[in-house]
């Protein structure tokens, strides 16, 4: 971003049972197993480095994203609905294997989610969560805590493309990305970034 501008960071939560074993896992509530806590332990090492300016931090009312928050040493200033997971539905807990046996090639960016939400749903509350980080980031950091699947959608919508697109985004657990500009144009600056300790 411009000099004058404080930085946008996305960071998904550590890893739960259900994200190690690929269950869709959206408004359950699943805490985070002991490798998810000590990669949220890690961030708080990411985040020293990365020497954050007055951060402005806002998270998902999720255990895991709040747990994650936590753990890594951020404050969190406000707890927002719209930094939730997206809504899988019917799907919830099941794994992408499990719902290919009825719906062949499904991804939750191609396919709906029976019961769910639609990514049009998604895209207007990626669309809102980015107004608001833009409009804070002209004064301080801002760190959003959230989720896998939201958060793709949230780096699709950042560089201006549909939230289908997020397919295209990979979002570790505990990861990292930092969102910015290049002459006047957004881009992703980091992607991935994930404590070293406990990656895999």
């Amino acid at each position: 971003m411009a000099s004058d501008l404080g930085r946008l960071f996305l960071v998904r939560h550590g890893e739960t049972e259900w994200s190690a074993t690929g269950r869709h896992t959206g408004r359950t509530d699943v805490p985070l197993n002991d490798r998810g806590t000590a990669q949220a332990q890690a961030l708080a090492g990411t985040f020293a480095d990365l020497t954050l300016t007055r951060p402005l931090v806002i998270s998902s009312p999720r255990a895991r994203a709040l747990d994650t928050a936590a753990l890594a040493g951020l404050t969190v200033d406000r707890v927002w609905d719209d930094l939730q997971e997206w809504d899988y539905g019917d799907y919830e807990g099941l794994t992408t294997p499990q719902i290919r046996r009825t719906v062949p090639d499904w991804t939750v960016f191609t396919r709906p989610c029976p019961g769910g939400e639609t990514a049009a749903q998604v895209r207007e509350r990626a669309d809102r969560v980015l107004e608001v980080a833009l409009g804070a980031v002209a004064d301080q950091d801002v760190v959003l805590v959230g989720h896998g699947h939201f958060s793709r959608a949230l780096l699709a919508r950042w560089v201006q493309l549909p939230v289908t697109e997020g397919s295209r985004f990979a979002m570790a657990a505990a990861g990292v990305a930092e969102l910015g500009f290049e002459h006047g144009v957004r881009q992703i600056a980091s992607l991935g970034r994930t404590p070293l300790a406990v990656a895999r």
